[in-house]
């Protein structure tokens, strides 16, 4: 990698190479297929869009009508928005475009960088087919598109989107590097991954049992009913185990993430599907940041975004998975 790339790892505060990326790196710059399985927060990212640099650099440059050469899937759009980010500072190091394709967004402006020609997108999976079938495919097309990376794939399989996947890989070359990035390794996704993959090398770090809690996480259960049960959470977030307070509430509908929201006043933050991107994306800064110490939210901000320091997770109610 050119000394710019090297130069921005070292701003990014990586003193040395995580776990899963001293083990997925050399395996990825062989040229094989990877299931990396790890948990979130270890630095997934890092581990696919390094060696994505180098395969793009490797190819002859994009001319117009071309599509990407590397993409990258994910699962909601918080996630492809920081995926993208990512993508974004390290490609412009190197000389490459990125560009970030989901849904909750207007598609305008994506359907214009797209043209303008990128060496690398990542998206979700629905509003990319949404790009690819519109106007006959003149917008984009995945006729170069040789490294292609699944992030929290189990994630995508829990959401319904195997048939988007399978249409997204049938218009790439069946000659491409192909990657799986997941935080879980149950049946559904070996079923997947098996059928996609072609030889590829497993690398867990951890333990992938989906049953083992994470030894770093004190796991309580209370049980309680209806009103009782809102009582008890606010009794909880009003005197919480650590101090400063920096909590996520999880609910299995939208309409509950609305109701606990409302009953927190000032304290809490709502984020959901039926948010606006821009109103999510600032939402989640203010938690980010600490101004908000309590997001309220449904399984979007379930896997994979960078938040750092929270210290209390409630599932108020559980979704059904």
């Amino acid at each position: 990698l050119s000394n710019r790339v090297a130069e921005l790892i070292r701003r990014s505060g990586f003193e040395k190479p995580m776990p899963i990326q001293c083990q997925a790196l050399p395996v990825i710059m062989s040229g094989r297929d990877c299931i990396g399985v790890a948990k979130t927060g270890s630095g997934k990212t890092l581990s696919y869009v390094l060696p994505m640099l180098r395969h793009v650099k490797d190819q002859r440059p994009i001319e117009s009508g071309d599509g990407p050469i590397g993409m990258i899937m994910g699962p909601t759009r918080e996630l492809v928005t920081q995926i993208g980010k990512d993508c974004k500072k390290f490609g412009r190091a190197a000389g490459l475009v990125a560009v970030s394709v989901y849904g909750g967004s207007g598609v305008a402006a994506q359907i214009g960088e797209l043209k303008r020609g990128c060496e690398i997108v990542a998206c979700t999976p629905g509003r990319m087919i949404d790009v690819l079938t519109t106007g006959a495919g003149r917008i984009t097309n995945l006729r170069r598109v040789t490294y292609m990376v699944l992030d929290e794939a189990d994630r995508m399989l829990d959401m319904g989107f195997e048939p988007q996947i399978r249409k997204i890989l049938s218009r790439a070359p069946s000659q491409r590097q192909t990657l799986f990035f997941t935080a879980t390794w149950p049946r559904a996704v070996v079923r997947v991954a098996t059928a996609i993959l072609t030889n590829p090398i497993q690398v867990n770090i951890g333990d992938t049992d989906t049953l083992v809690a994470n030894k770093d996480i004190t796991q309580a259960v209370e049980v309680c009913g209806g009103f009782q049960k809102q009582q008890r959470l606010m009794d909880v977030l009003r005197n919480p185990p650590n101090q400063p307070l920096k909590a996520i509430v999880f609910c299995g509908t939208k309409k509950m993430c609305d109701q606990i929201g409302r009953s927190m006043g000032g304290m809490g933050a709502v984020i959901h599907g039926d948010k606006e991107q821009r109103e999510r994306d600032y939402i989640i800064n203010q938690f980010k940041s600490g101004r908000v110490p309590v997001l309220v939210a449904t399984d979007v901000a379930a896997r994979g975004l960078d938040i750092k320091e929270v210290n209390l997770v409630v599932n108020f109610d559980f979704p059904n998975h």
